[in-house]
């Protein structure tokens, strides 16, 4: 099976987006600055276990194995988790794990494709996880296929025109209630922002009827993410509840300015 090099997140009403996928050359070198941060955290934790075998050689063991495997694992866990689909080294690359259907990545998600990578890493150098990326229709891992994530390019695109989309038309009062903002701008995706951002901008491209179910829709995964209180967003459409989303993902009050592009920021 050969890979497509690209990802296809594909609404229920058939709106279609699509982003690059990370190769495993990009992958690879991702993983060797990783690797090299983990071989420093090590050297570190080494030093401090040292200490402890002034006592006890056995205990100092035992401390060095639990905590490679805790860096191993979890350096990758906690990075992906916090960062959105980020480590280090993906951040430097540009690249970003994702659900492969566009969805909110998961913590459990993140987990799983972490675990798998003792049998990815097999024999030597990630040779079954590289051979599974070359092999498989989304460039995934094996721990990409059981998690059903895959690692897509973020890129250097152009910042985001909120003026193309009229964001700044009325008053946004998300942004009156500092806290919910915040958080909305935390747990939002760069994949959903993208996608919101793209269906704003066709929306004259749509049938009635589809552009009504697709900003219902893209609308409800935001909802998902913050309650705002209802006397906020009762009288809202779902168009305006997205275009108010959006704004408030890309723009803090300081930024709120027409006309100004804005870029997908990594949280």
């Amino acid at each position: 099976m050969q890979a497509t090099h690209i990802i296809l997140i594909e609404t229920p009403e058939g709106v279609r987006f699509s982003l690059p996928l990370a190769g495993p050359v990009s992958r690879f070198l991702a993983w060797l600055i990783d690797a090299f941060l983990m071989g420093a955290g090590m050297t570190i934790l080494s030093k401090l276990f040292q200490l402890i075998g002034v006592f006890s050689k056995d205990l100092m063991i035992g401390f060095t194995l639990v905590g490679s495997f805790f860096v191993m694992t979890g350096y990758s866990m906690a990075f992906e988790w916090i960062w959105h689909g980020q480590t280090p080294g993906k951040r430097a690359l540009g690249l970003r794990v994702t659900d492969v259907g566009g969805l909110k990545l998961q913590f459990s998600q993140v987990v799983i494709r972490n675990l798998m990578r003792i049998l990815d890493a097999l024999p030597l150098l990630y040779l079954v996880g590289g051979t599974a990326v070359l092999l498989t229709r989304q460039s995934q891992r094996l721990g990409d296929i059981v998690a059903n994530t895959t690692v897509v390019k973020q890129g250097r695109s152009a910042p985001l025109d909120l003026a193309r989309i009229d964001v700044h038309e009325q008053f946004n009062s998300f942004l009156e209630i500092p806290h919910l903002a915040a958080k909305l701008r935390q747990k939002a995706s760069p994949e959903l922002v993208q996608i919101a951002f793209q269906a704003l901008l066709r929306r004259n491209e749509l049938a009635p009827e589809t552009r009504v179910r697709v900003f219902r829709e893209l609308a409800d995964r935001f909802r998902a993410y913050v309650k705002f209180p209802d006397e906020i967003t009762s009288m809202l459409t779902d168009e305006r509840y997205l275009r108010n989303a959006l704004q408030t993902v890309l723009v803090s009050q300081s930024l709120s300015r027409p006309g100004r592009g804005v870029g997908l920021k990594a949280p």
